[in-house]
Order: structure tokens, then C-alpha cells, then sequence
């Protein structure tokens, strides 16, 4: 008989991509995939229940171009080691630009659950890119980012295949944690 419990179920997450035409038209709707929930969460989420001065929730959303070689090969699972994206120029979505909801089932809930929704939209020319960082607006990774001991520090990563995202596209990127 294990010794672990697991009331709640084990931590994990799953993320949903939607794109957006100019015209607000559905272009594709990748449905819900599972996605990684890195170490550093779990060192997080231990120094908050501590009371840890320096360690803040959700700092933001990081979108990178990853690698164009995953075009060829498929992108890299995403393993819990991860402590940074591979695009080294990622864009940021801050936390005040987020939306982010408890969830009772799939419902938005006012009282706190063990589920957090958080929802970033890219709308039209976010990321900013072609830059002198990036040749095109290709994303092919995600992470969701925090403040450990006064340290930016990635909790949640993905991999996915390229979304060519042009200027006038939107993107809409749910992810949902359950603790």
C-alpha cells in the first residue's frame, strides 16, 4: 500500500491555444494538451506556505520562438528541469495583463479552488516581432513565470509546434493549474 496521497490530485496543468484572424474568425483551435509543471513550482508553492519574504505569485507569461530546427524534428517534450525558455529574447506578458480566475469544474469561481485559469491574449502585433532578435512572428514555446526569493524563476513550460502568428493575427492561450 503507498504512503502518498493525493486528495486533490497530482499538480498539473493543461493549456489551450486559439488563433484569431483580423477579422476575428476562428483560424484554428488546438484544443486542450497537457503541459509541464516545472520543479521550481513546487519550490515556489513551499516557500509561500512558509511565508518566505521575496516570493511573489505569477509574474507573467513568456511567449519564445524556440528553435526553427523543431520544425523539421517536432519540439522537445518539455521535462521538469527546465529553468528557462531556449529563445533567450522571449516576450512577456505581465501579470496585470493576465486574466486569472479560480475555477470550481470548468466555472469561474469567486472563492479560491484548487484550479487557477490564466488567460493572455496576443492581440495584433504582440509579440512585436520581426525584430533584431527574431526573423518572423513564430512561436513555438510557453512558460508561466513567478518571483522565488527575489528571482524571476519559470514554474509551467511548453513546447508545442510553430504558430506563425503575422501581425494582424490574435492569440488566445488559456492555461489551467490544478493543485
Amino acid at each position: 500500500m503507498s504512503a502518498r496521497e493525493y486528495p486533490a490530485g497530482q499538480l498539473h496543468g493543461q493549456y489551450r491555444d486559439v488563433l484569431y484572424d483580423a477579422g476575428g474568425r476562428v483560424v484554428w483551435d488546438h484544443g486542450w494538451r497537457s503541459n509541464t509543471i516545472v520543479g521550481d513550482c513546487r519550490r515556489l508553492l513551499a516557500t509561500m506556505l512558509r511565508g518566505t519574504p521575496g516570493s511573489t505569485g505569477l509574474l507573467g507569461l513568456r511567449v519564445g520562438a524556440g528553435l526553427s530546427q523543431w520544425d523539421g524534428t517536432g519540439p522537445p517534450p518539455p521535462t521538469v528541469a527546465q529553468t528557462a525558455l531556449v529563445d533567450p529574447h522571449p516576450h512577456t506578458v505581465a501579470a496585470a495583463d493576465l486574466r486569472m480566475d479560480f475555477l470550481d469544474s470548468a466555472a469561474v469561481s469567486a472563492a479560491p479552488t484548487n484550479r487557477l485559469q490564466i488567460q493572455a491574449t496576443l492581440g495584433p502585433s504582440v509579440p512585436n516581432w520581426p525584430d533584431a532578435n527574431h526573423v518572423s512572428g513564430n512561436l513555438r514555446e510557453f512558460g508561466l513565470i513567478a518571483s522565488l526569493d527575489g528571482t524571476t524563476v519559470l514554474v509551467n513550460y511548453v513546447t508545442h509546434p510553430v504558430i506563425a502568428k503575422d501581425p494582424a493575427s490574435t492569440l488566445q492561450r488559456t492555461v489551467w493549474l490544478t493543485f
